[in-house]
């Protein structure tokens, strides 16, 4: 009986070590709590239908509420980009496949860039405001207002190229412009 409990215990730690090792290559584990609210926040934007799958009509509505009209084709290949259904555990995966090397700087264009429907670097001032203050973690105008005071900001078109280079680098000094 010893030598059986013994076994046991042996195989025990072996499966406890095999879990070990599975739960760092999981998803979850990729971000902290506070990054899978958000994306939480994010996939129930989508969800249009509230099924707990994003599929192809989802994504349309979304893209629609923001003023895009996606064409079929474009929808195809965004669906065909996951191997399956998109649950939130596939929609975490898929972002934390995109988001490893990714520099900090190419996400903080990228989200301005999404908006920026001629890409051209800058999006209307008054704009912007509407969509920061309307959708996703709400700015109040109060902190828009703050963003805006050292925004570069020309003839009503936010750069936000210039922008997402400030943040990360500091201002210029007015004597290097």
């Amino acid at each position: 009986v010893l030598k059986m409990s013994s076994r046991k215990t042996a195989g025990r730690r072996a499966t406890t070590k095999k879990r070990a090792q599975r739960a760092t290559s999981n998803v979850f584990a990729m971000f902290d709590q506070a990054q899978i609210a958000e994306f939480k926040e994010a996939f129930n934007m989508i969800d249009q239908n509230h099924d707990g799958f994003i599929d192809k009509e989802d994504l349309h509505d979304m893209l629609a509420s923001l003023g895009k009209n996606p064409t079929d084709e474009y929808l195809e290949a965004m669906m065909n980009e996951a191997p399956g259904p998109i649950n939130f555990t596939m929609f975490l995966t898929l972002f934390g496949e995109r988001l490893q090397g990714t520099d900090p700087e190419d996400v903080i264009k990228n989200a301005f860039g999404c908006f920026d429907e001629e890409n051209t670097g800058h999006i209307n001032e008054e704009r912007l405001r509407e969509l920061l203050t309307t959708m996703g973690d709400r700015f109040t105008d109060d902190d828009v207002d703050e963003m805006y005071r050292e925004a570069p900001i020309k003839g009503s078109m936010f750069d936000y190229l210039e922008f997402t280079r400030i943040l990360k680098h500091g201002a210029k000094d007015k004597d290097e412009q």
